[in-house]
């Protein structure tokens, strides 16, 4: 299997790429619209042919690239249902099954950071994108976020899974890669709760300053955005 881990430093921001081997078809989540070209040079490097695109939730601090990437490649473009991104072509339930060429990915509707927060698992390891960080969760004091939902989508849907099942989230601001669910249950200090009220009271006192790029990316990223161009 091919699994590429891309970082962008202004927005501390994970893109993942995976595809069954080289020559077949991929699929990229979360990717950055500054870093279009590093995508599609590794994509031509392994000979890929991207076939899907997913963003986990409307992003706030970087400006998403699944418009761009369905304009340059034709490939399909997916978000959870209560995205109201009109770049995407394929809206996705809870349960369902995202597949390429010998790779499946299953749907888990993770709601709490925002109300169409997803993530998805795939075999060993989860992407979590804001929902569950290496030490921390996603904030859930905008874009109609709240720690009572994103409680259950922790303790009821993410954490149930093996122990052994690695974590990759959709940011980092501490140069980490990859976590565990076990980790995570034993030191992340936002899992050490023993009710959602307790979690809620954490989450509703972080004092958080807005992401620096929220004015720009949230209007570019939800709807009216940019349509597909048929070329």
């Amino acid at each position: 299997m091919i699994f590429r881990q891309f970082f962008d430093n202004t927005s501390s921001t994970y893109t993942y790429l995976v595809s069954s081997g080289k020559g077949r078809e991929a699929l990229i989540i979360d990717p950055v619209l500054e870093n279009i070209n590093s995508y599609i040079d590794t994509l031509n490097e392994l000979e890929l042919r991207l076939v899907k695109v997913i963003d986990t939730h409307i992003h706030a601090d970087h400006i998403s690239g699944i418009g761009e990437l369905r304009n340059k490649t034709k490939c399909v473009t997916l978000m959870g249902e209560n995205a109201p991104a009109d770049v995407v072509s394929m809206y996705v339930k809870d349960n369902e099954k995202i597949k390429i060429e010998k790779v499946e990915l299953l749907t888990l509707y993770t709601p709490g950071h925002t109300d169409d927060s997803y993530s998805f698992l795939m075999n060993d390891r989860v992407f979590t994108g804001d929902t569950l960080l290496i030490n921390g969760t996603g904030r859930t004091d905008f874009q109609n976020g709240n720690p009572y939902d994103q409680f259950h989508s922790l303790f009821e849907r993410i954490l149930k899974l093996p122990d052994d099942t690695y974590i990759y989230p959709a940011h980092d601001y501490q140069g980490n890669k990859v976590s565990t669910i076990g980790n995570e249950k034993n030191f992340n200090p936002r899992l050490q709760v023993s009710s959602a009220e307790e979690y809620a009271h954490i989450m509703n006192n972080l004092n958080l300053d807005s992401p620096k790029m929220m004015d720009v990316a949230v209007p570019k990223n939800s709807y009216p955005r940019m349509k597909f161009e048929e070329k």
